[in-house]
């Protein structure tokens, strides 16, 4: 038995009676969907030779109503209010202050994504000095980092959390009706005024209304089946209210379709798809519950946890690798099929199962970042963190949104300003373990 798979167990069999384990079984859900969920939408052919890329949520509208079910970075940030607030109580409990708290969040969600920054900083200078063209590498390298506009977000909304955690136990429920008002209102100016620079404040709005219903669910406001079924009942209400009289689309996932995308920026309709998602969980809670108790699904849980953000980091990765071998080394084998087709659709798991495995193997490699070992050392001033949230964010923001080259080269600054985050914030420098311990354990 491997060191990994006993410290697994040893984990998993020491989790305190208190710990809320359907919180880790939905944060490690709704990350796994999202993954399948981006191999899924990857309607990619190769034609005459050439690579044609494709989104089956353009292809096939039967799959538009799916995505209420199936986007569900709502339940993540939903289990992340939950967890964030548990945690933030915790440390001020024990006189943890806020640069030392917000370090030990961001070792976990933010030096993952150094060794990716790497990997296509020094990957990219070789492809180009091979003579790859760059829009090529802007292509490819734009869908591997594209998931990264999630981690800055959700860092920026877990820097926030004691702030929001303050005005929730201050204004409680008026806090999230203000919250969902103002998002609305920033979709009036974005979208009928056509100020659409003023839709990225939904990034904080939007899924800070979503992350403050963890606060409520940490705080027991909504428990009882009838909060809960109302949550469901309000947020398909909603939601079917914004996309027959409003202008949104019913894909929650944005394609570049007609219609307003819902995602980018994200728009109140996720809102209400968090509304709706979060009284789903907390309806199956008592079952979700009962199913972690079983300790082979609960240790599933523990040993997926402790690399969650690795395989999300580089799952697009193993799928850009995937189809570069298939197109240079064997003529596109696996490509030629055309996608919502009968044959497409019956290879699926076969192609499930080849980015699954690249997949892993890169987490084998790179999950090590995803556990760092013990910190000993003082706590920063708050500014120091709050620096690494500020580059962090602002490179992988830029990333995902325009890659990693252009004509004028490589993106070399952007590349750097993450990995310049963690040297200045102070994330980086205590020892990262081999293996799993203990500190892979704690909630994201």
């Amino acid at each position: 038995m491997s060191r990994f798979t006993s410290t697994v167990r040893a984990l998993a069999d020491e989790t305190p009676a208190e710990r809320n384990r359907v919180v880790d079984l939905m944060r490690v859900f709704s990350i796994l969907v999202v993954i399948f969920g981006h191999w899924l939408l990857a309607a990619v052919t190769v034609r005459d030779g050439e690579l044609v890329p494709g989104h089956l949520i353009s292809m096939a509208h039967w799959t538009h109503p799916l995505t209420w079910l199936l986007q569900v970075m709502p339940v993540f940030f939903f289990v992340g209010g939950y967890s964030n607030a548990k945690s933030w109580r915790s440390a001020r409990a024990h006189g943890v202050r806020y640069g030392g708290w917000l370090r030990s969040r961001l070792r976990r969600l933010v030096l993952p994504v150094v060794p990716l920054l790497v990997v296509w900083g020094v990957g990219g200078w070789l492809l180009v000095g091979a003579g790859v063209d760059w829009q090529t590498l802007q292509m490819a390298s734009q869908v591997a980092v594209v998931p990264t506009w999630f981690l800055a977000t959700y860092v920026v909304i877990v820097a926030m959390a004691p702030v929001a955690l303050a005005i929730w136990d201050r204004f409680g429920w008026w806090a999230v009706v203000t919250g969902a008002v103002l998002a609305g209102l920033t979709d009036i100016v974005s979208i009928g005024l056509g100020v659409e620079l003023a839709g990225f404040l939904n990034y904080v709005l939007v899924w800070g209304v979503v992350h403050m219903l963890g606060f409520a669910w940490v705080d027991g406001r909504l428990d009882g089946r009838p909060r809960r079924g109302a949550l469901v009942v309000g947020g398909v209400a909603g939601l079917l209210l914004l996309v027959t009289v409003g202008p949104f689309s019913v894909a929650m996932v944005g394609v570049g379709s007609d219609g307003i995308t819902n995602s980018f920026p994200p728009r109140i309709t996720l809102v209400f798809l968090g509304m709706f998602q979060a009284g789903l969980v907390l309806l199956a809670e008592p079952a979700l519950n009962r199913l972690t108790q079983r300790i082979h699904v609960w240790r599933g849980v523990v040993a997926v946890s402790s690399q969650i953000m690795t395989l999300y980091l580089w799952h697009l990765t193993a799928m850009i690798l995937v189809i570069g071998g298939s197109v240079s080394l064997a003529d596109g084998f696996g490509l030629h099929m055309a996608p919502n087709t009968a044959s497409w659709w019956i290879s699926r798991p076969v192609w499930f199962l080849a980015l699954a495995m690249v997949t892993v193997l890169l987490a084998l490699v790179f999950a090590r970042f995803e556990r760092p070992g013990p910190d000993s050392r003082p706590e920063p001033s708050a500014w120091r963190p709050v620096i690494t949230v500020v580059l962090t964010c602002f490179g992988l923001a830029m990333l995902a949104y325009r890659g990693i080259a252009d004509s004028e080269g490589l993106h070399g600054l952007t590349l750097l300003a993450p990995i310049a985050g963690v040297m200045l914030g102070g994330v980086g420098g205590a020892r990262l373990a081999g293996q799993l311990d203990r500190s892979a354990s704690r909630t994201v």
